[in-house]
């Protein structure tokens, strides 16, 4: 397979990734392991050198911040030597090489008649345009997620992640170029990246290479792109996840909800926003905003929860109701509503939440299951933290974004995200005209998946 190279016009290198995902679609299991493990090695072994463009990139953030340019939860989401995120990296990318093959399963078979047999199986989307600000690591997750599901991708991060990504996507790039040559189905511009802001609106309108656009970042950019495109867009432009506290709340097991939901991350996607409150649960309120006061949360409260405070140490100030409840803070700061019912609850989150996770705590199985029924969410969790909606912690290795469409796929997305499907029909001279009424009839009988002349599964 002949090398090629990585052009600077947008055009042509949405022509080379078209190229690339042809010759992805025939890459072999074990073709796409040693891709991943390559990719983990090189990334432990310059593990200082990308932590240092990190660093340039964390320098210049820091002078935006202070400068009233970019916001402090923004910051966060850039540093990749916090704690263990570098290790996190690292492991994403052997859990991602665990997971199953998506493409190459049956989903359907049958037998339409003696010897016209009938099979849908999954396969790859093919190009993906990943725009996204910020994270880094979503370099690495995104690409090692498109290698696995055997789809090209073509990355756009921030300008304030320039350096980080880059020196990831040089490590990357590296690793697929030094695979061995003989037979390899993944060409080093399986993998590409574009820092222009000119070349984003070139992809955006090349419908006839690129298959799925997938933002990830604020509600201004992912609504810049669905109306800049028309490619299939997967994502969301908000992720204001709301809590109701059900009459029959448990205080022992609100707590630990409400302040992992709001304070374990409060710049994800898939932290709390909105306290809903049962008037009859009011009475636990003064404790669980006690804790969330130790975590440093400022309440935007309603009358009646302002009221229950009582003596509770925390910050606190009445909500402005046209435009507390709509608004993803992405900070530690919570506002808080009391309803009257599980209907009104019900009713506030689907006109005021965008759709991506909402939580009940209740010890009322009823009432759980008509609220896991009836809000409109990806995700609907039962005395549970909404910080659980997450591909890593669904066990998907990795995730390629969190998504509130009803198509295709929903919630955080993995690999299966990354897979449509195509119908292959295996016959022997058989022609449509012979069948009908007068006719041949046709069987449609069931059969099993695996008995077609050719596996599917690499």
């Amino acid at each position: 397979m002949t090398a090629r190279t990585v052009p600077a016009d947008a055009n042509e290198l949405a022509q080379q990734s078209r190229l690339a995902s042809l010759d992805l679609q025939s890459a072999t299991l074990a073709q796409k392991s040693a891709a991943l493990h390559r990719i983990h090695a090189l990334l432990a072994e310059r593990k200082d050198q990308i932590l240092e463009a990190n660093k340039k990139d964390l320098e210049i953030a820091q002078k935006d911040v202070e400068s009233g340019k970019i916001s402090s939860a923004l910051y966060k989401r850039l540093d990749l030597s916090t704690g263990d995120k570098y290790s996190v990296l690292l492991q994403g990318v052997l859990d991602v090489d665990k997971l199953d093959d998506p493409t190459g399963q049956v989903s359907l078979a049958t037998r339409l008649d003696t010897g016209l047999d009938l099979y849908r199986v999954s396969c790859p989307v093919g190009v993906l345009l990943i725009i996204f600000e910020a994270r880094p690591e979503v370099v690495v997750q995104i690409s090692c997620l498109a290698l696995k599901s055997g789809n090209a991708v073509i990355l756009k991060g921030g300008k304030e992640a320039s350096h980080s990504n880059q020196a990831l996507f040089q490590v990357i790039k590296e690793a697929l170029a030094s695979l061995p040559a003989g037979g390899s189905q993944i060409p080093p511009t399986a993998v590409q990246l574009v820092s222009s802001r000119d070349e984003i609106a070139t992809l955006l309108a090349l419908d006839k290479y690129i298959d799925l656009v997938i933002p990830r970042g604020s509600k201004q950019l992912v609504q810049y792109v669905q109306g800049a495109t028309r490619i299939p867009v997967l994502g969301h432009a908000d992720g204001l996840c709301s809590l109701y506290l059900d009459a029959s709340a448990d205080v022992s097991k609100a707590i630990p909800i409400v302040v992992d939901s709001k304070c374990s991350y409060p710049a994800a996607c898939n932290a709390a926003e909105t306290l809903l409150i049962h008037k009859d649960a009011l009475p636990i309120f003064r404790d669980i905003a006690a804790a969330l006061g130790k975590n440093g949360v400022q309440l935007h409260c309603d009358p009646r929860s302002l009221a229950a405070l009582g003596d509770a140490d925390v910050a606190c100030s009445e909500a402005n109701p046209e435009a507390d409840y709509d608004n993803e803070f992405l900070d530690l700061v919570l506002a808080v509503k009391t309803v009257d019912s599980l209907e009104d609850a019900i009713s506030h989150i689907n006109a005021h939440g965008s759709h991506h996770t909402d939580v009940i705590v209740t010890e009322d199985k009823e009432h759980a299951d008509l609220f896991m029924r009836k809000v409109d969410a990806a995700g609907v969790y039962w005395n549970a933290s909404s910080r659980f909606a997450d591909g890593f912690r669904y066990g998907f290795g990795a995730e390629i974004g969190v998504s509130t469409n009803k198509t295709h796929a929903r919630g955080p997305v993995g690999l299966e995200g990354l897979v449509i499907y195509k119908y292959r029909l295996y016959g022997s001279g058989h022609a449509s005209a012979d069948y009908g009424d007068g006719k041949k009839p046709y069987l449609h009988h069931p059969i099993a998946p695996d008995s077609a002349p050719h596996r599917f599964i690499n």
